[in-house]
This record gives structure tokens, sequence and C-alpha cells, in this order.
């Protein structure tokens, strides 16, 4: 599947759960229902998959966590924000970049439309 439809896709799960729920609640609901929507619509994902850090060839951590991996393919950053800001982009980009993904979709629940809060970015 190609990735424009394939953030369609997720994109519309995000939607569903948007219309659920509505603004308000803790990021932890939303990604749970998402999960459960991608589910539904068979996409394989991964959540909060840890990705290992190395600084000059050493391992510092692996603290870093991606909220959703779908199809191992596109990088999915949830909040629940007032507002996105720059450096919630630069977050997804840093998250692309270390996770090999080329394409990314920044999804802020905490807005009345959805289609208010996605960003889509593609390096």
């Amino acid at each position: 599947m190609k990735c424009e439809m394939l953030t369609k896709k997720i994109i519309g799960a995000a939607i569903a759960v948007h219309n659920y729920w509505g603004p308000g609640l803790y990021e932890e609901i939303y990604e749970k229902s998402l999960c459960h929507e991608l589910k539904d619509t068979g996409l394989p994902f991964e959540s909060q998959i840890q990705l290992p850090l190395e600084y000059k060839g050493k391992r510092v951590g692996d603290d870093l966590r991606l909220d959703l991996l779908v199809e191992e393919r596109v990088v999915v950053e949830l909040k629940v924000v007032i507002e996105l800001k720059p450096i919630h982009k630069a977050q997804l980009l840093t998250y692309m970049r270390l996770s090999g993904c080329h394409v990314g979709l920044l999804i802020n629940f905490n807005v009345v439309h959805l289609r208010d809060g996605i960003r889509r970015l593609v390096i």
C-alpha cells in the first residue's frame, strides 16, 4: 500500500477515535483507542516502540519511545496539547530520522475538529 493511502487510513482511524471521545482526555486513552481502531482496520502496527539510542557508536540508553509505528513505515506521534508547537514537529522529525521512516503523522486530539490537529511530515 502506498504511504499516502496508508496515512489516510491512519487519519481515518484517528478521526473515528476523536468522533467517539471528543477532546479533553489523556493521551493514553486516545492511544489505546487508536490501537483498537487500527486493529479493526487490519493495519499492522506496534505501540510504545523502544528505540535504542547510540552516541558515537556507544549505547547511551533506550528511553526513546515511539507512540505508534504503522506497517513499519509511518511514525505516529500523539499529543493532547492546547496547540501544536514547532518543538512537536521537531520531535517527530527526530523520531522519523532515528527509526529510518520517511513519513510521520503528528496528531493532536485536543482540538474541536481533528483535521485542525493533524500534520503529515515527509523527509
